[in-house]
């Protein structure tokens, strides 16, 4: 079977709990994409995903507290967040591709990252 252009590469996820992080991870493994849930939002130091995993890629989910609470049905309070969010907030600044998750259905996620991993793994055209 022959990879896909752009397949071999390695695709890191992150971002707060219930997000969507694993789901969108299953929809890009289906594709044939290799990727790593970085946990991230667990971590003290600031560069854990680029360490750790040292991802080809960085795709940042985000999601507001209401939305991963009532996604994961967490039992944390805004505080909680607020603090995984500051702890991504490196991963975050170096992202390649920054989802906004709220209001998007698991398609429309999954479809935003494939169109823009696409969009990477074709030729760039050459100027003279």
């Amino acid at each position: 079977m022959t990879q896909a252009l752009g397949r071999t590469r390695l695709i890191g996820v992150v971002g707060p709990c219930g997000s969507g992080k694993s789901t969108l991870i299953s929809g890009l493994e289906a594709h044939g994409y290799t990727c790593r849930h970085i946990a991230q939002e667990h971590s003290y130091v600031p560069a854990m995903w680029e360490r750790i995993a040292r991802p080809d890629v960085l795709i940042c989910l985000h999601a507001s507290f209401e939305t991963c609470t009532a996604r994961r049905r967490l039992r944390w309070n805004p505080n909680d967040y607020e603090v995984e969010l500051q702890r991504l907030a490196h991963a975050r600044e170096h992202a390649d591709l920054l989802i906004e998750t709220d209001t998007l259905s698991i398609a429309e996620v999954l479809e935003r990252a494939l169109a823009f991993l696409e969009s990477q793994s074709r030729p760039q055209p050459q100027t003279d």
